[in-house]
């Protein structure tokens, strides 16, 4: 388990645009390693910054989209068009930075595909099997939660065996979500939390605390666990935290 470690940016434009550089940089490292690259994508408004962000990136360029496999931490259960899906709203960001191959996009199953959101986790799970991801993006929420695990929800297990998970009465609309599960996002290499704004300042301060209660507290990468945030998020962090 890697420790935490917080890249605190000046705003949310210039962690949009450093976070896209070092994702370019750090999958370009990564292919010159390995024959593939397993990146898990997360929704929301600073995820979706990033992604566009990637189009200027000039790292962007170097990037080999048939060594680059797209994998999604979860998703609004809705049918495939919805302008909700996480995976829509990534996919329009990325394709200004890449051509992606389809059949290395795994997009999770949408509520015109399959009967109800758990048949969807499982046909996920299957899909993703022992895939480690390399980087395994996430947001957070006022409430802590991570990907579609709330606090509280009978969905969010810590220990389970399960790889994805159907959510039903999600606090959070709509209330019909698939997410993998923590010991698939705590299995990945690399673990970046992308954080921004004024109301995700307590749940940050509270992680940081050690409040085991928050789905985000219990996150983890292998050999990297970072926290990229703005000053309105950060606010409640002691200075030392940072790693400039």
């Amino acid at each position: 388990m890697s420790a935490r470690r917080v890249m605190r940016y000046q705003s949310g434009d210039e962690l949009a645009e450093g976070v896209a550089h070092r994702l370019a940089h750090e999958i370009v490292r990564l292919q010159g390693r390995q024959p593939r690259v397993d990146l898990c994508l997360t929704g929301g408004r600073i995820a979706n910054r990033i992604y566009s962000a990637l189009a200027t990136a000039p790292e962007g360029s170097q990037v080999d989209p048939s060594q680059l496999h797209v994998w999604w931490g979860d998703d609004r259960f809705v049918p495939a068009g919805d302008p909700d899906r996480n995976s829509l709203q990534s996919l329009i960001q990325l394709s200004k930075a890449f051509h992606l191959d389809p059949a290395n996009t795994h997009v999770m199953p949408a509520a015109d595909g399959k009967a109800d959101p758990d048949e969807a986790a499982y046909s996920y799970a299957q899909e993703i099997g022992d895939t480690i991801f390399d980087i395994c993006l996430l947001g957070m929420g006022p409430d802590g939660h991570v990907a579609s695990l709330f606090p509280g929800h009978p969905a969010f297990v810590p220990d389970t065996s399960q790889i994805a998970v159907g959510v039903t009465e999600a606090p959070k609309p709509p209330p019909e979500r698939i997410s993998i599960t923590l010991p698939v996002i705590n299995r990945s290499e690399r673990v970046w939390f992308l954080v921004s704004g004024a109301e995700k300042a307590d749940a940050v301060q509270r992680v940081f605390a050690g409040d085991q209660s928050l789905p985000a507290f219990l996150v983890h990468g292998v050999t990297e666990t970072c926290w990229m945030i703005d000053p309105e998020a950060s606010a409640g962090l002691p200075r030392y935290n940072c790693v400039l």
